[in-house]
């Protein structure tokens, strides 16, 4: 599947209030968010590098010790085991999230709900 039309993808809630439509190659990960006003990402880290897009919308973006509010055409680094947090102030918000190496859990997670939920969501 070398074309993806993020719009074509089915929906997993990941967090509450956020939706992401997942495509995972061998070495990295994409995950389009659709993230609604006032939804929050709880605080976590993990071992994969994660890199990001914000495509709609203002996010509140805490990774590590700095934060700020990022909005369209704004891109972020998180290195591997890094701290970072996030709530949507202006919404809904859209980003696109990269991840190396695919995060697993997320595949298990959205290949699960793809094929067993009533949640799905076909776009």
């Amino acid at each position: 599947m070398p074309f993806i039309n993020p719009a074509e993808l089915a929906g997993v809630e990941l967090f509450p209030q956020v939706t992401s439509g997942l495509v995972a190659g061998e070495h990295l990960m994409l995950s389009f968010l659709d993230m609604e006003v006032g939804c929050e990402v709880p605080e976590h880290s993990h071992p994969h590098e994660q890199a990001g897009l914000i495509l709609e919308g203002k996010l509140r973006f805490r990774i590590g010790n700095e934060e700020r509010v990022a909005g369209p055409g704004d891109a972020f680094l998180i290195p591997p085991n890094v701290v970072h947090w996030g709530i949507v102030e202006e919404g809904p918000c859209k980003v696109l999230d990269i991840f190396s190496p695919p995060r697993e859990d997320y595949i298990e997670q959205y290949n699960k709900f793809a094929e067993t939920s009533a949640k799905t969501v076909w776009k």
